[in-house]
């Protein structure tokens, strides 16, 4: 089963794209907090990472640098 990793601060926009995706059979994950995203990334070994890119902390272009930074997740 395709496994997807939701990074989003908006709690709504996350669940409508967790309501979404597991209608159509996928796997999803999520998270509110652009600091959790590298870690439950090396966790959950999504297949696809969809990554807001306007948070707080650390924005969606770091979150994806880290992401890229991490053989195991490139």
């Amino acid at each position: 089963m395709t496994k997807i990793l939701v990074v989003d601060d908006d709690d709504m926009t996350v669940r409508l794209l967790e309501l979404t995706f597991r209608q159509d059979g996928y796997e999803v994950h999520s998270v509110l907090d652009s600091l959790q995203a590298v870690s439950s990334a090396r966790t959950f070994q999504p297949d696809l990472i969809v990554l807001d890119i306007m948070m707080p902390g650390k924005d969606g272009l770091e979150v994806c640098q880290e992401l890229r930074a991490q053989p195991a997740l490139k």
